[in-house]
Parts: C-alpha cells; structure tokens; sequence
C-alpha cells in the first residue's frame, strides 16, 4: 500500500490528465497535490496503475469520483464502490470525492452529472447514500457541487441549503466548486456571495477552479479554458470566508500545455499569499 501525503494548503494543485504525464515527472513542478478521476484506476494492474504509483512518491493524491451517481434512485453500485474501495486502500489519498448528483437510472448512465430536486425527501435520500460510502471507504468523503442549466420544478430549498445540509447531516466535508456557483448564479440569477455565507467553514475541505464558456445566453462549465476574472474574485471572497483551502484548478478538454496549467495554479497560490499577508501584523511584515 502506497502510504498517503499529506495535503499543503498554500500549494494548489492540478488535475493529473496523460498529456502531462511525462513532464510532470520530468520537471517535479511544485505543486499541493495531483487530482485524478478514481474511474480511471479501476483496474488490477498495467501502465495506469504504474503510473499513479510513480506519482504518488512525489505527490499527495485527491481521487474524486464522476460514476457513483450518489443521488440517483438506483441502488448504489456495489461493485463500483469495491473497486473505489480497493484503490483507496491502496494508494490512501489526501482525499475522496464524488458529485452531490445523480448520472444514472435504470442502471443506464448518462455519462453526465445532473443536478437533484432540491427538496427535503431527495435531501433524506442522498444523505443516506453518502453515509453508506462513507461507511464502506471507512472515511469522511467530500461532495462537490455541480453546475445546472435548468431549475426542476419540484426544488423548495435553495442550493446553498441543499449543499450546507447534506454536508451536516451526513457528515462530509465539501469540494466547493467556485465556479459552479459563479456559473450557478449567472444562469438561475442569485447572489453568489449569499451563498458562500450559508456554507459552514469546517465542512469545506478543498475548492476547484475551472473554466467556463458562454453558450445561448447561459455559462456552460466546460473546465476547457482560463479561470475568468469573475471566479478568481469570488475565489478571493471564499478564502476570506473559509480560509487556504486545498484547492485544484481543473482543464479536462483542450488541455493546453503544461505551463499553462500550472500557471493558473500558481495565480490561485497568488490568492492565498495575498489573504495570508493581510493577516501578518504591519510591523512584522518584510
């Protein structure tokens, strides 16, 4: 078993995707730690495994999840959840995380995170879902929340309710998605501020960062372009709410270049410096 990093809050990280691989390990970037999708790994052996575990000598490791479909009306995938079991045994990443959505019925997947009804009974229902993750990995997970491009009917709690509950009834930390409430608020016309104020800071546990595009009068999450300027103000106000985070800048399609990722990840670590040193006292400042 690989034996687990730990996490450090004033160095971001990036998600690990296999255009990097290679200079990655050839030029040791500094970075926080190295995000990968736990699907990807779903395996007993070859060059995906090897890799990883090259990776993790030199890095902590988040593993956050896309398939489980934690809110869905399914039953939970109890083979899925072995195979993310094993691999968290393996390898006993910094963190785990999952989608607080649903991508699957009639065991069919959509191969899409879709938003839940925000209501009291779909509330109920995921919390008793991620209690039973936690219980099998044996660890408090995180749950990340997701973009939307419609409201269901059916919603009678805000998002921020939805979110800040789950998390406190079931006891799991948050990957709060920045730019998700950034695009959030623009589609469904809210306050993204209000919204950082109704999350508890001990539950949050990492922040992403991505990029967005603008498609038919709506932003569409896309994690294929730069952070824009909107989210990197709002990033700002999160850390003054919650304070450093771990916090990964995600770039799933049309990955660039190495340095361009990582120079979106040393911005965010800008950020960071910029809070700390309005807390250091005038006089003990260089």
């Amino acid at each position: 078993m690989a034996a687990g990093r730990a996490l450090e809050f004033a160095s971001p990280g990036i998600g690990l995707r296999a255009p990097h691989y290679a200079p990655i390990l050839e030029r040791r970037p500094a970075l926080g730690f190295l995000e990968v999708h736990s699907e990807n790994f779903f395996c007993d052996g070859g060059p995906a495994l090897a890799w990883l575990e090259r990776f993790a000598r030199d890095y902590a490791l988040s593993f956050h999840g896309v398939g489980l479909s934690l809110g869905s009306a399914d039953p939970l995938d109890e083979r899925h959840l072995g195979r993310l079991s094993a691999l968290v045994r393996r390898f006993e990443p910094a963190l785990v995380s999952e989608h607080l959505c649903w991508s699957s019925i009639d065991s069919r997947h959509a191969n899409d995170l879709l938003p839940l009804p925000r209501t009291e009974e779909a509330l109920e229902h995921v919390v008793a879902r991620i209690e039973r993750v936690q219980e099998r990995l044996g660890r408090r997970i995180l749950v990340e929340n997701v973009s939307s491009y419609l409201e269901l009917g059916e919603s009678t709690l805000p998002e921020w309710e939805f979110v800040a509950q789950a998390a406190r009834r079931s006891g799991c930390g948050l990957l709060l998605d920045v730019n998700n409430i950034h695009v959030n608020a623009v589609n469904h016309g809210f306050d993204p501020h209000r919204y950082l104020e109704a999350i508890d800071p001990e539950s949050v546990a990492e922040i992403h960062l991505a990029g967005f595009e603008a498609s038919g009068g709506r932003l569409v999450d896309t994690h294929g372009a730069r952070v824009a300027d909107e989210v990197w103000a709002l990033y700002a106000a999160a850390i003054e709410r919650f304070g450093p985070r771990p916090t990964l800048v995600e770039w799933d399609i049309d990955i660039p270049e190495l340095d361009v990722l990582l120079g979106e990840a040393r911005k965010a670590g800008a950020a960071i410096e910029r809070h700390a040193r309005r807390r250091v006292p005038a006089e003990i400042l260089p």
